[in-house]
């Protein structure tokens, strides 16, 4: 099967935990971590684009599509999936999207060479690791969006699994960190999770 991926960074959230705002723009060691999350995950896919709901403006620096939620109510991550489905149907060639969290700036390099080894036209992958499932890091079939804003439109539940295990369901399984370094799916929802990043970072460098 001949699979060709856009990537999606999704950065629709309302970031409550870190205190509102936008979650991505957060420093990290100098850096956004939006922009560790576009540097790790931008040379694996033919093409990437971005899911904000908030300004635009302060997305448009990395120079990619900046895209909100074709559904209102922030009603959660698959609203950003359908978002990148949609916009992957008008991207010639793309068959299946990939999708980072905006605030993992652990991610691995090697997500979506592993995530299309085990790909099939209509089957969702999902990353996991220490037994955790990461449901935002997943593989999505573009023939499946129709599906998607089928099921967003009339269930009662946006939970990513809730529609994922309707569907050919694989899980890639990660190393979960150890020695000293994070999980690869390590996200930083709180400013304490930030400040842990931040020692991650700095024992790297040391």
């Amino acid at each position: 099967m001949s699979t060709t991926i856009a990537g999606l960074v999704l950065a629709g959230g309302l970031s409550r935990r870190m205190g509102g705002g936008e979650k991505g723009l957060q420093l990290l060691a100098g850096q956004s971590m939006i922009s560790r999350v576009i540097s790790r995950i931008a040379p694996q896919v033919d093409t990437l684009a971005i899911n904000a709901n908030g300004d635009r403006e302060p997305y448009l620096q990395f120079g990619l599509p900046v895209l909100p939620d074709t559904i209102g109510g922030h009603v959660g991550p698959l609203a950003g999936v359908l978002t990148g489905l949609e916009w992957a149907a008008t991207q010639p060639g793309i068959t299946h999207i990939v999708t980072a969290a905006t605030d993992t700036p652990f991610l691995p390099l090697d997500l979506v060479e592993r995530f299309a080894a085990i790909a099939g036209p209509e089957r969702i992958v999902l990353a996991r690791s220490g037994g955790n499932r990461h449901p935002v890091f997943g593989l999505w079939p573009v023939a499946l969006r129709q599906d998607l804003a089928q099921w967003l439109g009339t269930s009662d539940t946006m939970k990513v699994l809730a529609w994922a295990n309707r569907h050919d369901l694989a899980f890639c399984d990660y190393e979960a960190g150890g020695d000293g370094t994070p999980d690869p799916f390590f996200n930083a929802n709180t400013p304490e999770e930030l400040a842990e990043a931040e020692a991650f970072v700095a024992r790297a460098n040391a």
